[in-house]
């Protein structure tokens, strides 16, 4: 007697499921998982880092309003004193109008140089370490930091704007100029608080970082153009500008803004290159901060 047909097993709730093969005793599914988008979700992952950052200024803008006074300083009293005396060429064109894309590389560039020093606070808090451990690429968070750091520079390019055109600077007001000067300020900030991230990721203290930090600022802005043309440095120093990220920041703003002879496209490249390799190295260094 025929025993009664096999009944078939119940459907699962789950639906279907992947084809299994068994091999050495154990399921394996025939058909591999399919990977998690990973990089392709890196442009979103960035813009949330940028916009997290970006918040904190709705709690606290003390620091956009102290670092307004340097630059105005800056402009003030080295601009108008030199203008008068006329002791360093300019090309023709008053020295005031020269120095105010040089003041404005600098206040951008004094924003981001100490940008680590939060990294590393976010590193005492635990901040960090809960952020990596998401599936956010390290790329990703300090992309995102280095990008909001370029916001922040964007805004105080706005004031160091103002108060230029309120000495009596002539700047252009041209929209695609003004377009590439908020670019090159976004690349040069990248670079420098990508800078800043890297030495955090080296030292590893706050106390440390403010050291180096307050040691290469003012010989990175002395060794730049920013202040005078690069053909009146003794040659050892024009060989230390001609490696500057600085330089090329002031380069292109002085063209952008005064119409000056400049190097755009060259300028351009090597801030595109600086904010790269600043990224992949302060990406690199990032996880030796929450051991």
């Amino acid at each position: 007697m025929s025993g009664a047909p096999a009944t078939p097993p119940p459907a699962s709730a789950e639906g279907p499921r992947e084809p299994e093969a068994r091999v050495g005793g154990l399921d394996l599914l025939s058909t591999p998982p399919v990977p998690r988008a990973g990089w392709r979700v890196l442009p979103a992952r960035m813009v949330a880092m940028c916009v997290v950052e970006l918040q904190k200024l709705r709690h606290d803008r003390t620091e956009l309003y102290t670092r307004a006074i340097q630059p105005a300083l800056w402009l003030l009293v080295f601009g108008q004193t030199f203008t008068r005396i006329q002791v360093i060429p300019t090309g023709g064109i008053p020295y005031i109008d020269y120095l105010a894309p040089g003041i404005i590389a600098q206040s951008t560039m004094f924003i981001a140089i100490f940008y680590g020093i939060q990294i590393i606070w976010e590193r005492d808090s635990g901040v960090l370490t809960k952020l990596l451990v998401t599936p956010t690429p390290r790329a990703a968070l300090v992309t995102g930091k280095a990008f909001a750091a370029g916001v922040k520079a964007v805004i105080q390019a706005v004031v160091v704007f103002v108060i230029a055109a309120l000495l009596g600077v002539v700047m252009t007001l041209n929209p695609l100029r003004l377009a590439g000067v908020i670019v090159v300020v976004v690349l040069g900030s990248a670079f420098f608080s990508c800078l800043s991230m890297t030495i955090a990721g080296i030292v590893l203290t706050r106390d440390r970082l403010m050291g180096i930090g307050q040691a290469i600022t003012m010989p990175l802005f002395f060794a730049s153009n920013a202040l005078y043309p690069t053909a009146a440095m003794p040659a050892w120093l024009q060989a230390i500008s001609a490696v500057n990220p600085l330089s090329y920041q002031v380069d292109a703003l002085r063209g952008l803004l005064l119409g000056a002879p400049a190097h755009l496209p060259l300028d351009f490249a090597v801030l595109v290159v600086a904010a790269v390799l600043g990224i992949a190295a302060s990406s690199r260094l990032l996880p030796r901060l929450a051991r």
